[in-house]
């Protein structure tokens, strides 16, 4: 049975996931675009059997956005932003019709220290990514309801020769189920809305939060990673109205509080509120 907005008190029972325990624990110049996109969003395209995307919602204009916090320091580039569409990454499965994903980059726009041969023509290390082992931060208060640790952090993938292949096995990782689409993960009961919230592809080993914990907005729950299906180390953010993945519907967010500079600029602007646009860089502000 599809569970609902008001069964918080079932899901924070449940603590994981049916069918799923937890385990333990240069130059300035932009990248080349062959290593730009984040072929996350792909696993879904395939597997989408839902509408076509739509143009995404006028800010504002739904009374079910639930704001939050950035979960991170630092400059990171939006990608698949539901600013560009929705859904967000092609699909309604596993409540990411919203999500967002983040990838920690320097002041360039890089989101890794060099580019060599195997940036063209393998793998490389996830270490070489500025987002890898970067700390995370819980975007709001809550209480910790799932936590999954224990996916292996996979090699980066920047290259088309090594993208190819890892496309051709994204039907196989759904069908592997969700640790192996989302990696490791927490989600989070949000203490002022109905609503959970899911972090993933956190870094194997990272997770500093259990189920039951009470957390605070900005503290530190776990680091980046490159679990799940991932082919670069990023951060998935989402807001949904179930603590499971496997049935859970998307609902829309919005950030407070952070400096935006759209991609082809060189000035950030100031932003109250609101979601990154797509290419954008972004750093979150006090508030």
């Amino acid at each position: 049975m599809r569970e609902s907005r008001g069964t918080r008190k079932v899901a924070r029972a449940h603590g994981h996931l049916p069918g799923h325990r937890p385990t333990p624990a240069n130059s300035g110049r932009a990248e080349p675009r062959f290593g730009a996109r984040l072929t996350h969003a792909a696993i879904c395209d395939l597997a989408y059997t839902g509408s076509m995307a739509e143009k995404p919602p006028a800010p504002g204009s739904t009374s079910r956005e639930v704001v939050i916090s950035l979960p991170f320091t630092g400059l990171w580039l939006a990608r698949n932003s539901p600013a560009r569409r929705v859904p967000s990454h092609g699909s309604d499965l596993l409540g990411e019709r919203y999500a967002i994903d983040f990838i920690g980059v320097d002041e360039h726009r890089r989101t890794a220290d060099r580019r060599d041969w195997r940036t063209f023509l393998a793998t490389e290390p996830p270490e070489r990514f500025y987002a890898f082992g970067r700390p995370l931060l819980a975007p709001a208060d809550g209480t910790v309801v799932d936590v999954h640790d224990g996916e292996i952090d996979h090699a980066g993938r920047r290259s088309q020769l090594s993208l190819v292949p890892y496309a051709l096995g994204q039907m196989g990782r759904l069908r592997q189920g969700v640790g192996a689409v989302a990696g490791n993960y927490l989600i989070i009961a949000l203490r002022d809305s109905d609503a959970f919230l899911a972090l993933a592809h956190l870094r194997a080993g990272s997770v500093r939060v259990a189920v039951g914990d009470t957390v605070t907005t900005g503290q530190p729950v776990a680091d980046c990673g490159n679990s799940g299906n991932s082919t670069q180390p990023h951060v998935h953010v989402q807001v949904m109205d179930s603590a499971d993945l496997s049935v859970a519907r998307g609902v829309p967010m919005a950030f407070r509080r952070f400096r935006e500079r759209p991609h082809g600029t060189r000035q950030f602007q100031i932003r109250e509120s609101g979601i990154p646009a797509e290419e954008a860089v972004v750093e979150p502000l006090p508030f």
